[in-house]
């Protein structure tokens, strides 16, 4: 019989950017600094729009090459 090795990592918590935002969130509220709301929350939707600007160029590529193919 095989012995069925598995080894799970499991992330419990906020990661980098959720620390980051956290940190943000309470300088502002302390007045601490004085950025807009927008950059206070830059932490939570960058990697989002990074993530959605590489699917987009991804995209792109696949469709001239599918025109290039035709």
């Amino acid at each position: 019989m095989k012995e069925k090795n598995s080894n799970v990592s499991v992330q419990i918590g906020p990661g980098f950017c959720g620390l980051l935002a956290i940190l943000f969130i309470g300088l502002k509220l302390t007045d601490h600094i004085a950025w807009s709301w927008l950059w206070v929350l830059s932490p939570l939707w960058i990697p989002f729009a990074i993530a959605m600007a590489i699917i987009g160029a991804c995209f792109a590529v696949a469709m001239i090459m599918a025109l290039k193919i035709t």
